[in-house]
């Protein structure tokens, strides 16, 4: 009687699944919006080290909380891992309503309970403003105002190089694994990266003490060729850059006011200035995996998140004023159109 061979264990797949795990916009949100000051949804996010910083210092204050919330309502908010929320897309004005709501609640219970007493007017007063209502304004003649001439509008290359600094183009080009100075005094840029390996490929941004500043700007297997942005959305001042491969690569790093208009079509991730009005903005793309289009105004209630979707997509969103910084991160190829 033969003995049964043991089952041979399927190969361990280098691929990450594209959404299992994600965490839930809904908790993220009322986590932020309710019990932000203790840190709660930091913790929920699998950001220890800063939800415990966050719970110390009583939310920063409220100025942390306040942060953290818009984070979460533009779909800035990422888990450790770097991942989107689930459900942004489906339940975002939802929250924007409710926030909106609790907000002007806490005005009105606030006006309401500060402003109860008024001082009466006393006999004196009274008299003192009818004599000022009784004497005549002596007229004088106005001095002519001269009319200044128009400032110039200020470009988006310009508005973009004041919000993230200007910097000198740096190149580096290696292999595996390494890690590149960023410009000093620069908030933010963009990084045109190649890698011809066939493994995990990741640059990612980290501060002065190498905690990451949340900054994941790739993250794929194998052969890579796109332009991201660093600074736009990081939660600490990036010093290095980090890159992680198995192949030869190159980095470009060079100013936010470097980028182009925004194109028509491309292929893979991007980065571009906006400088028109506000629009309509078409949108497709036919790749398979993370679609995600963002606009980055500097506006402190900024929708921020245009598009965030997994495979093919068509659809029209709403496009701010610029100027602004546009980013796509793709897998395949998609056209955009402004309306």
């Amino acid at each position: 009687m033969s003995t049964p061979s043991a089952p041979v264990p399927a190969p361990l797949s280098t691929e990450s699944p594209a959404a299992s795990g994600q965490r839930s916009f809904l908790l993220a949100w009322l986590f932020a919006l309710f019990l932000g000051a203790l840190g709660v949804d930091r913790f929920y996010l699998g950001k220890v080290g800063t939800g415990i910083l966050k719970l110390v210092t009583l939310g920063g204050l409220g100025i942390w909380v306040l942060v953290d919330l818009i984070i979460v309502l533009t779909g800035n908010a990422h888990d450790k891992q770097g991942r989107p929320l689930e459900g942004y897309t489906r339940l975002r004005t939802v929250a924007w309503v409710v926030t909106a709501a609790v907000v002007a609640l806490g005005i009105i219970v606030g006006a309401v309970s500060g402003g109860g007493e008024t001082v009466a007017e006393s006999p004196a007063t009274k008299v003192a403003a009818e004599e000022v209502e009784s004497t005549e304004p002596v007229e004088t003649e106005s001095p002519v105002e001269k009319e200044q001439p128009a400032e110039p509008e200020e470009s988006a290359a310009t508005w973009a190089d004041e919000q993230w600094g200007s910097f000198e183009v740096v190149t580096e080009q290696g292999t595996g694994d390494s890690l590149i100075t960023l410009p000093s005094g620069a908030a933010g840029g963009i990084v045109s990266a190649t890698h011809d390996g066939s493994r995990n490929f990741v640059v990612s941004v980290l501060d002065a003490s190498n905690s990451s500043t949340g900054d994941l700007l790739v993250n794929t297997i194998g052969a890579y060729k796109g332009t991201t942005a660093w600074g736009i959305n990081a939660l600490g001042e990036g010093t290095r850059i980090q890159v992680t491969a198995d192949g030869a690569w190159t980095l470009t790093i060079s100013p936010m006011g470097d980028a182009p208009e925004l194109a028509s079509n491309g292929s893979g991730d991007a980065v571009f200035l906006y400088d028109g009005a506000a629009a309509a903005l078409a949108v497709t793309h036919d790749g398979e995996r993370n679609f995600i289009v963002t606009e980055e105004t500097s506006e402190l209630f900024s929708a921020g998140l245009l598009v965030n979707e997994i495979g093919p997509y068509e659809g029209t969103v709403p496009l701010s004023a610029g100027p602004s910084v546009i980013t796509v991160n793709a897998d395949g190829s998609w056209t955009t159109a402004v309306q």
